[in-house]
């Protein structure tokens, strides 16, 4: 059974609180619960991680790299935007990264447009809500268990 990571940075503790007209009305306790429910539908687990901290995001991706974890979902929050430390992180690590947007970023604020972690993951999923998760995890599974 193959092991995921949810890491959400800052501000994703306040899903559901925060600009819901935008992040939608879902606690954080629910997407991450909706999550593990989906990955268990895949023969899968997803371990999930939140911090407001640059340092304890970059410290959860180091650790990632030497356990069981076969696959990380990453929301960086703003982080995306300025985050080189966040970025050299996740070039440093050799599981595969999936970066999820429950907004379109490229949609949003110019200042949003451009994320610094994309170009180190395998991929990124904007725009599509919560569901951007399940997707993300979707994708990781097919990179695990398929090899590409």
């Amino acid at each position: 059974m193959e092991k995921i990571l949810l890491i959400n940075g800052p501000n994703l503790n306040r899903l559901g609180k925060r600009e819901p007209e935008k992040y939608g009305s879902t606690s954080l306790s629910k997407l991450e619960a909706g999550l593990k429910a989906f990955a268990a539908e895949n023969n899968a687990e997803a371990v999930c991680y939140q911090s407001n901290s640059e340092g304890e995001i970059i410290d959860a991706l180091h650790k990632a790299e030497d356990t069981e974890v076969q696959g990380i979902i990453i929301n960086p929050g703003a982080y995306t935007h300025y985050s080189y430390a966040i970025r050299d992180a996740i070039a440093g690590i050799t599981k595969p990264v999936i970066e999820v947007h429950i907004t379109n970023i490229h949609a949003r604020e110019e200042f949003r447009h451009v994320s610094v972690t994309a170009p180190v993951t395998r991929g990124q999923i904007v725009g599509l809500g919560i569901q951007g998760y399940n997707l993300a995890l979707t994708a990781l599974l097919h990179i695990i268990r398929r090899g590409n």
